[in-house]
């Protein structure tokens, strides 16, 4: 085995590779020397690039069977799949439109199934396998309000890794990079201006939000050799998560000790 990080000659796709986490994670593939397409649905106006290398684009709607048969049928190879196109708007299960929810639960579970069974067949070809990593998200495995739907597909995405994992063994690889809070081009939309972001992040163990390159790296670790026993995983980056919300309730006074109001932890 290759301890190295070096993915050249190999054809990776990142849906939603064009912005935000997305491009983070095609321009970390792009720098280890494998050859990006990145897919979407909307035509970009830059494309990600790294070390003088560009990734291409196909427009592609992930969510549909037929177009994403026809898109990896027209592939000379592929190595790795990155199943990153995801998201949903805030908005309780109670409100809006019906159908809204289900759109939520196809891009962000059905579409991945999709990418990964259109895949599997060209991963099979090769001698040394392949890998897929699925971009999930901590609202998968924690409360979500407000995003309940999109919490459950998550969740969702998070079993049909540990199920493809074990059926596809040992052909291909398949793990779960769980996210917390990473700062993107749109980070001010969830969480207001400047002074709102630090204050997010301070609530992360870290003291600040993730980058998109941050996520790349752990996706390009994934994919190489340096985890070639690593199948079925749900690997976590998200700073260190959310602190205790009772470490903030506790009355504790000046000397550290535990106040009148505190309960015994049992």
């Amino acid at each position: 085995m290759s301890l190295t990080l070096d993915l050249s000659g190999k054809t990776v796709v990142v849906t939603g590779g064009v912005r935000g986490v997305g491009a983070g994670i095609s321009r970390a593939f792009l720098a280890a020397g494998a050859d990006v397409v990145a897919v979407g649905r909307r035509d970009p106006e830059t494309l990600p690039e790294a070390d003088g290398r560009t990734a291409r684009f196909v427009s592609l709607d992930v969510r549909r069977a037929e177009a994403v048969e026809e898109f990896m049928n027209g592939l000379d190879r592929v190595d790795v799949l990155v199943n990153n196109a995801g998201g949903g708007p805030f908005l309780p299960l109670a409100d809006g439109e019906l159908r809204t929810h289900a759109k939520i639960i196809e891009l962000n579970l059905t579409a991945p199934l999709l990418m990964a069974r259109a895949a599997y067949p060209r991963m099979r070809e090769l001698d040394t396998g392949g890998s897929i990593v699925n971009i999930g998200s901590v609202s998968g495995v924690r409360p979500s309000p407000g995003t309940s739907a999109y919490g459950a597909a998550k969740a969702g995405l998070h079993s049909l890794t540990r199920s493809l994992a074990v059926e596809w063994a040992p052909h291909v690889r398949v793990n779960t990079l769980i996210l917390g809070m990473i700062r993107t081009e749109t980070a001010h939309l969830h969480y207001g201006d400047e002074e709102g972001i630090a204050a997010i992040g301070r609530t992360v163990p870290m003291g600040r939000l993730g980058t998109p390159d941050e996520v790349g790296g752990a996706c390009v670790y994934l994919a190489s050799d340096l985890a070639s026993y690593v199948t079925g995983t749900e690997m976590l980056l998200h700073g260190g998560g959310e602190r205790p919300a009772f470490l903030d309730a506790a009355t504790v006074n000046k000397d550290g000790t535990a106040g009148a109001n505190e309960k015994e932890t049992r």
